[in-house]
């Protein structure tokens, strides 16, 4: 029987040692790699091919939600599990349609997640009670105000800038023009009716885009 590959992501090195202890000492189990930023989820998942993605929702450079939309994209037969400490229906639903098949609560991982990462092997999807309630609550009381639609690009260009990427800095890390990041900051400041850094900054925190 083939072994089960395991990513870690998340940026505190003491959560990824704690994910990994539990991990290891299941049989049959085993952290393939791990990764600190969200843009290192999506690099090491493209490397490494693993059969299961534990994602942190917030982490530096890309959030949770962009890898997640980037790793399946890439390897659809990849599983994704999201650790989050927001219990947000709205944010569940915008991972479960990029592709994640699990959603646990932090204050819930203890707990679940060896249940979570077994019913990932099998590839069926895993929800606490909890986050089926809050998912149901959206359902039956969905939101009615409306927002702007961002595209995943422009969600990469809000986090980055929130989290004090100069437009050179934004241009490299995305492999554009500094001219082309430029537009697009002015685009999404005027779409969004955003008039400084610190207004994008308010916007990105409330949104989940970027950590405060």
């Amino acid at each position: 029987m083939s072994r089960l590959r395991i990513l870690l992501a998340d940026d505190h090195e003491m959560v990824r040692k704690g994910l990994r202890a539990t991990i290891e000492s299941h049989a049959g189990w085993e952290v393939c790699g791990e990764a600190r930023t969200g843009r290192e989820a999506v690099a090491k998942a493209r490397e490494l091919h693993p059969d299961i993605v534990v994602m942190d929702f917030a982490m530096p450079e890309l959030n949770g939600l962009e890898a997640t939309r980037q790793v399946c994209a890439a390897l659809p037969r990849a599983e994704v599990l999201v650790l989050s400490m927001h219990e947000s229906e709205r944010l569940v639903r915008e991972l479960l349609a990029a592709g994640a098949r699990s959603y646990l609560l932090k204050t819930d991982a203890g707990e679940s997640l060896v249940a979570a990462l077994e019913s990932l092997s099998q590839h069926k999807p895993y929800f606490t009670p909890k986050v089926s309630a809050l998912v149901l609550q959206g359902y039956l009381n969905p939101e009615t105000q409306e927002r702007p639609e961002l595209s995943p690009r422009e969600r990469e260009i809000i986090q980055l800038i929130a989290e004090g990427k100069a437009t050179k800095e934004v241009a490299e890390m995305l492999g554009i023009s500094v001219k082309t990041a430029e537009t697009h900051r002015t685009n999404l400041m005027r779409k969004l009716d955003l008039h400084s850094t610190a207004d994008v900054v308010r916007y990105a925190i409330r949104n989940q885009i970027a950590q405060p």
